[in-house]
């Protein structure tokens, strides 16, 4: 495994959907734990799954090898496979209505094309270290709100 592919574990959470919400991303650099977390208002749980992704990305200027651990199948399926379509059918999903979260989609995959970066799904709440750390800072920034 190489020393420069940085690693970030993300969460986001929600009391009441939609609610107060929080999101939280543990980013591994060199070594080194850095932890950021936030919260919003009258948000929901998926929203702020893609919040936690976005602003992990966005932490880093220059485009970087990133590997993006998520507990959110939403993210790493809508950002891997039905990202794809919902842009060629002009932000309409098979349905043919308007993709839920489509500003926070396009941010995101801004953020995707600007680094290189591999997406893992890992299961939460079941004992992932840096998963649980991200839950936590998720609900962090939801108890900074109130």
């Amino acid at each position: 495994m190489s020393e420069n592919i940085i690693k970030i574990f993300t969460d986001g959470a929600c009391k009441g959907n939609p609610g107060l919400g929080g999101w939280g991303a543990l980013i591994i650099e060199d070594g080194e734990e850095k932890e950021i977390y936030g919260g919003s208002f009258n948000t929901t749980n998926n929203q702020m799954e893609l919040r936690a992704t976005i602003e992990a990305l966005k932490f880093f200027k220059d485009p970087k090898i990133i590997e993006v651990y998520t507990d959110s199948k939403y993210v790493k399926d809508g950002i891997t496979k039905w990202i794809i379509n919902w842009k060629k059918n002009g932000w309409k999903n098979a349905s043919n209505k308007s993709v839920k979260n489509s500003e926070l989609w396009i941010d995101l995959d801004k953020m995707t094309n600007h680094h290189t970066v591999n997406w893992f799904w890992v299961k939460g709440h079941s004992n992932h270290r840096e998963n649980d750390i991200a839950d936590a800072l998720a609900n962090k920034g939801i108890d900074e709100l109130t």
